[in-house]
């Protein structure tokens, strides 16, 4: 690539307006998250899901209206794919499954099909969010551990940090909308943080590689060559991403929409905590040529090698 090709924005210039903007958004997410909660889905609260079919479209209101007269406790229906299919979701009862769909096409009318009928109890629902929070943790302390052996302990703190703030933003609006919550989403997250790390990993080495072949100067200025240098690798990779990503959001269907939605949430935020967040974490740390060179032992190991 021809040096006339790389941008000149200055990244590490605005990173005092890129923190306050991170940290607002951080605030409303913790704020909401801590007054709000998230609206798990019957994976992590337990109760049946059903698909139920009609000959003609459904009104959703008199489902709602004759499921309540019922006395059925957490109601929620809703379109699924087209207006002659909806979802019911309900809270845990103390019926079985079987005796629930005969219910539900008793009081729906015998025209309904029940095409699908899904049971999670209470304990397993349990059971999967603390798993999934454990999984979660453990990916982070993975990660902490992999960029620290990798590159240097600054390194680490830096992805991690940009790690944790795209995790936080993304519960942060899923919470702020009280948009539901399931193990679907659950997976974008971690694929998410697989994603944003990918795209700091690639900046990072850029750092490192201009650290090491540059003589006496500024770490703003060697981060922000760096940002630049890889600026449009990180465009096209998030540009083609976020693009196959808004297919699936609004072709994919019902059954795949929050998923799509986390991810594409993570991958602008991912995308721009890689730039700002990691970066200006190692900045702030006081990342140095110095801390990159390789230890006596290290470089005397390499010489010998044959």
């Amino acid at each position: 690539m021809k040096a006339l090709n790389i941008p000149k924005i200055d990244f590490v210039g605005r990173r005092i307006y890129a923190i306050i903007f991170s940290m607002l958004l951080i605030v409303a997410s913790v704020f909401s998250l801590t007054t709000n909660g998230l609206k798990f889905g019957i994976d992590f609260t337990g109760g049946t899901l059903l698909e139920v079919g009609y000959q003609q479209d459904a009104n959703l209101a008199e489902v709602r209206e004759v499921l309540n007269k019922a006395d059925f406790n957490g109601v929620n229906v809703q379109y699924f794919g087209s207006t002659k299919e909806i979802l019911i979701r309900l809270e845990p009862q103390k019926i079985s499954s079987a005796k629930l769909s005969s219910k539900i096409i008793h009081l729906l009318g015998n025209e309904v099909d029940i095409r699908r009928v899904e049971f999670v109890g209470p304990k397993v629902g349990e059971e999967l969010a603390n798993d999934g929070g454990l999984a979660m943790l453990y990916a982070l302390i993975g990660i902490l551990i992999y960029v620290a052996f990798r590159f240097e302990y600054r390194f680490a703190l830096g992805s991690i940090s940009a790690l944790i703030h795209d995790v936080i933003i993304t519960l942060g609006i899923f919470s702020i909308f009280q948009i539901e919550f399931d193990l679907t989403v659950l997976a974008a997250i971690l694929a998410v943080i697989g994603y944003s790390l990918n795209d700091t990993i690639v900046v990072f080495d850029r750092i490192r590689e201009n650290f090491l072949s540059t003589r006496h100067a500024d770490p703003a200025k060697i981060i922000n060559d760096a940002l630049n240098q890889t600026l449009s690798r990180t465009i096209m990779t998030s540009v083609t991403t976020l693009l196959v990503l808004v297919a699936l959001f609004y072709l994919g269907g019902e059954i795949i929409h929050s998923f799509a939605l986390a991810l594409l949430i993570g991958v602008v935020v991912g995308t721009y905590s890689s730039i700002y967040v990691a970066s200006t974490m190692i900045l702030a740390l006081g990342i140095s040529k110095e801390d990159l060179l390789p230890s006596e032992k290290e470089a005397q190991a390499v010489d010998n090698r044959p």
